[in-house]
């Protein structure tokens, strides 16, 4: 589900609580509603409410810390574009095949992972290779054959002496490096919620709420200010929602550390 599909949805669920109290209250008999029996409501929702704000907690830093992670792995990432680069541009002209490809698969990977963003110059390159573009998937069969590819190429170097066979042995340990993290950020991409303990914390929401309903009293203020709680803990699941879809919504991967990559192969 989207962002801005999960903050409606417990926006929406929040209120539809709130509502079924407020219904249910004129229903219920006189000694539901005495002192004693609010008292203990208010209790029960103290104690709820400690307990989604726990889990909301956990589960916003636990985005939080996997978008720094991945971020963080992308400046590496293109780092290693660029020392391979360089190694391949040390070896000199037999090596160029294999920089080529790279800078191909560079541009295809930034034009594929960034959808929404304007795509890298020139049409020599595939675009849009991920199978959904625009979802926190990053494996594409296309990007990795091109990177097997360059991994070829630089099998196939013939070193002539030492220099050039240290060279070749270097690009290829590279390679190794560059491969690793690749599929160590496919891996990240993935989402890190759990959506038992989402469910749950919606659950325990609905029925704060519900409980809100029960005893809040039946004015205006009461019910606005209801509604701008439910506000605001729906932007609190935006955000959360959103931090843990690393390439889609507000809150997204720069791709500027590829495109820095990417500049500098081309030179």
């Amino acid at each position: 589900m989207s962002e801005i599909g999960s903050a409606l949805l417990v926006f929406v669920l929040l209120l539809v609580g709130t509502g079924v109290g407020v219904l249910v209250r004129p229903l219920l008999p006189e000694e539901h509603k005495a002192h004693e029996t609010v008292q203990l409501i208010q209790l029960v929702i103290g104690m709820l409410v400690t307990f989604a704000a726990l889990v909301l907690g956990l589960m916003t830093a636990s985005a939080k810390n996997g978008f720094d992670a991945i971020s963080n792995d992308f400046r590496t990432y293109a780092s290693d574009l660029v020392r391979l680069d360089s190694s391949l541009l040390e070896y000199g002209p037999d090596a160029n095949q294999a920089r080529s490809v790279l800078r191909t698969y560079t541009a295809a990977a930034i034009a594929s992972t960034w959808p929404h963003e304007p795509a890298p110059p020139g049409n020599d390159y595939p675009r849009h290779l991920r199978t959904d573009p625009g979802t926190e998937e990053l494996e594409s069969v296309e990007l990795g054959n091109l990177l097997g590819v360059v991994e070829r190429d630089i099998r196939a170097l013939n070193p002539s002496d030492s220099l050039h066979r240290s060279l070749a042995d270097d690009s290829l340990m590279q390679f190794d490096r560059l491969s690793t993290a690749r599929w160590k950020l496919i891996e990240e991409a993935h989402s890190s919620i759990s959506e038992p303990f989402f469910v749950t914390l919606t659950f325990w929401l609905f029925i704060i709420f519900l409980s809100f309903g029960l005893i809040a009293p039946r004015n205006a203020l009461a019910l606005v200010t209801i509604t701008l709680g439910a506000l605001s803990i729906a932007s609190a699941v935006y955000v959360l929602v959103d931090l843990d879809t690393p390439f889609t919504g507000s809150i997204a991967i720069s791709s500027q550390p590829m495109r820095d990559a990417l500049a500098h192969l081309n030179r």
